[in-house]
């Protein structure tokens, strides 16, 4: 039998699965999601699980659908067999984007995590405005980030410290770590802020050493890689998000590169993440003061005084405005969709009265 508390399990899981879970139904945790199915780990081993069909009917959001690492209600048939997924346990705390494209709804990364490592690379990938919305996501999401500066044997020594310091100032209370996969410089203090029995995700651009990470810290065998090119920029392996158990018996999310990092639903994340101009901006004299030209702002006060980028509060600004556009365009689709349900309904019991 395996132990589902190597993976998570805990008395505060045991008594959810036992208010929201059917007699006769087992837990497990969401390994791998593959479209319409996933691979799941129970106490009997891992299976194949497919979701019921009352739950996906059920089912209205892209939310409620399960992802790396859920902890579901599941109905195991034996080896060999298809399990049947019948929900998922509420989640303590998620990581999501918007959809990539034109979509406008929420794509979920991972869930139940207890720590976000967010990866860029100090030669080429080195980027404020993403660093930030990964910031803002986990922020959002009730998890703690903590930022890997990654290949530092690509930089020369003396100049490390100046790009710490615009990143600790993007990142305010999180722990920045710097490190080499390549040398191992740097993988023990990783290793050693995973907890045994905790689950993290690991987020970052497509070949900023993810994989190579993860090889220094799982046990067994590696994940496939590929060489970092003449400019240092490594290729894309992860092509999907699993979860993995490390040799110390932390679990670690690993996700593919995300090219597009779009915000939905992400204005507590926004404000914990620019907590510094959030700070600033409630000493203005005015309470809808919009940091522009207004008298009395302390913001720009600050800007002018150089105690906070100019460039950073342009950045919250496009943040704020974004997240206003993409949670606007999603509330119009569903109330479109319920009125749409609406007339449906009304519609079939006008059907229904004629016969």
């Amino acid at each position: 039998m395996y132990n589902l508390s190597d993976i998570g399990w805990d008395v505060q899981w045991e008594q959810l699965f036992a208010r929201h879970c059917q007699p006769g139904l087992i837990p497990a945790r969401v390994i791998v999601v593959d479209r319409d199915r996933a691979t799941v780990q129970s106490e009997a081993g891992q299976r194949f699980a497919v979701l019921s069909g009352r739950y996906r009917f059920t089912s209205n959001s892209s939310l409620d659908l399960p992802c790396v690492g859920d902890w579901v209600c599941l109905e195991d048939h034996g080896p060999g067999n298809p399990a049947t997924l019948h929900d998922i346990l509420p989640r303590r705390s998620s990581l999501r984007r918007k959809a990539v494209g034109k979509t406008v709804d929420f794509q979920m990364i991972g869930a139940n995590l207890d720590g976000v490592l967010i990866v860029q690379s100090c030669q080429y990938d080195f980027n404020p405005r993403r660093l930030e919305r990964y910031l803002v996501m986990a922020y959002e999401g009730g998890i703690a980030p903590t930022v890997l500066l990654s290949k530092t044997d690509l930089l020369p020594p003396d100049t490390l410290p100046h790009l710490i310091d615009p990143v600790r100032a993007m990142a305010i209370g999180a722990a920045i770590l710097t490190l080499s996969a390549l040398t191992g410089e740097g993988v023990e203090a990783v290793r050693d802020l995973m907890a045994p029995g905790k689950t993290y995700c690991l987020v970052g651009s497509s070949g900023v050493g993810k994989t190579t990470l993860i090889n220094h810290l799982i046990a067994g065998a590696e994940l496939e890689t590929h060489p970092v090119s003449a400019t240092g920029e490594g290729r894309h392996t992860t092509v999907r998000r699993h979860l993995v158990q490390l040799r110390n018996g932390a679990l670690l999310i690993d996700t593919p590169g995300m090219r597009e990092l779009g915000l939905l639903g992400a204005s507590q994340g926004i404000e914990q993440g620019f907590h510094d101009i959030e700070t600033w901006a409630a000493q203005c004299r005015f309470s809808d003061c919009r940091h522009e030209q207004e008298p009395g702002c302390a913001v720009q006060a600050a800007i002018a005084n150089g105690e906070l980028d100019g460039d950073r509060l342009v950045r919250y600004r496009k943040l704020e405005k974004e997240v206003e556009h993409h949670d606007a365009s999603l509330a119009q689709r569903h109330s479109r969709a319920k009125a749409l349900g609406k007339h449906y309904r009304s519609v079939k019991q006008d059907r229904k009265s004629r016969r």
